[in-house]
């Protein structure tokens, strides 16, 4: 395959994870290999749906040096990993797949999979955490992959997934979703249908006072709102784009004082509502607060006390409010 055909194929791959919810907004990248030395890799920062051939970063596997118009994705050690571990592997996936995300807070032992399925995955290992983009999240993937598994869910992250061929790798990738959401605890995820908007009323005097804003329901949305407890940060995203904590109201009135200081609050016999700097954001915080909701639920059902850092947590919020989202601004 022709290295324009294989840009083209990762365009394509970007908007295929979008439309199946594996990834929102910029977050995820994609690799394909061009040969034994270089590698091709989605942009740092640049939505799916905006994305083109010329996009496209060349990357030096060895070295990490890059060739284009863009810098390479901030993930970019962890796809070079799964390269120099694996001589066959030529397509390389990080989603934050909702479910999968859930299970990777608590370990293989709730995983609720059969041998065939895990050999259709390669293999499956968990790392150790690591703040997006560091070497110490390159070097626990490199441990996993070292042990011989082709899928890794990666604690409070998401999952890496490699294939031989972009339709293994996006096999594997729903494969792997579709044994997460039956594994998942505390919920029953056949009837999560998804999220649901409640617009009129409510969403009218939220957008009144706070301009882009929303109300919604899901499955795990409504579960969450009415144990009315507060969400604290478990996953990556959640930490970056909301920060470090999703809290609990008993009335909209409380929800509306929430608002002023939170960007997402859940309303007890309601859902939840969030505000927004644009459509695009609350779409994506629409998606953050469902996983958030169903990594809650799946770690309290486990008996599981799991967090982000607090210090970590105000990091990668303050990164994200004054380095990715004014870099969005720009590019859009």
């Amino acid at each position: 395959m022709e290295e324009s055909e294989k840009r083209r194929l990762i365009v394509e791959t970007g908007r295929e994870l979008l439309e199946r919810e594996l990834v929102a907004r910029t977050w995820g990248n994609i690799s394909v290999r061009l040969d034994k030395g270089s590698c091709l890799i989605t942009p740092s920062g640049l939505d799916y749906t905006q994305m083109s051939e010329a996009d496209i970063v060349r990357l030096d596997i060895g070295t990490g040096e890059w060739e284009g118009s863009h810098k390479p994705s901030s993930e970019k050690r962890v796809h070079i990993a799964a390269y120099k571990c694996f001589d066959d592997m030529n397509f390389v996936i990080h989603t934050h797949q909702k479910y999968a995300t859930a299970i990777g807070l608590t370990g293989s032992e709730l995983l609720d999979i059969t041998d065939e399925e895990r050999a259709r995955l390669g293999g499956i290992g968990f790392a150790a955490y690591g703040l997006s983009g560091t070497k110490k999240l390159s070097r626990a993937i490199t441990e996993v992959f070292r042990s011989g598994c082709e899928t890794v869910l990666m604690i409070h992250h998401g999952a890496l997934i490699c294939g031989r061929t972009k339709d293994e790798a996006m096999e594997r990738a729903q494969l792997l979703e579709d044994i997460c959401r039956r594994s998942v605890k505390g919920m029953d995820a056949a009837e999560d249908h998804g999220i649901i908007a409640i617009p009129g009323g409510f969403e009218d005097e939220l957008r009144e006072r706070f301009g882009e804003a929303e109300i919604f329901r899901s499955e795990a949305v409504d579960i969450c709102a009415a144990a009315g407890r507060d969400i604290n940060a478990q996953i990556d995203d959640m930490a970056q784009m909301i920060g470090k904590r999703i809290p609990a109201a008993c009335s909209s009135g409380e929800a509306f004082e929430l608002l002023e200081r939170y960007p997402a609050v859940l309303i007890k016999d309601m859902g939840a509502a969030v505000r927004a700097a644009s459509e695009d954001d609350a779409e994506a915080m629409r998606l953050l607060v469902d996983k958030a909701c169903v990594s809650a639920i799946h770690t309290r059902a486990a008996g599981r006390e799991v967090r982000l850092g607090a210090l970590d947590v105000a990091l990668m919020n303050y990164i994200y409010r004054h380095k990715y989202s004014k870099k969005r601004q720009e590019v859009s």
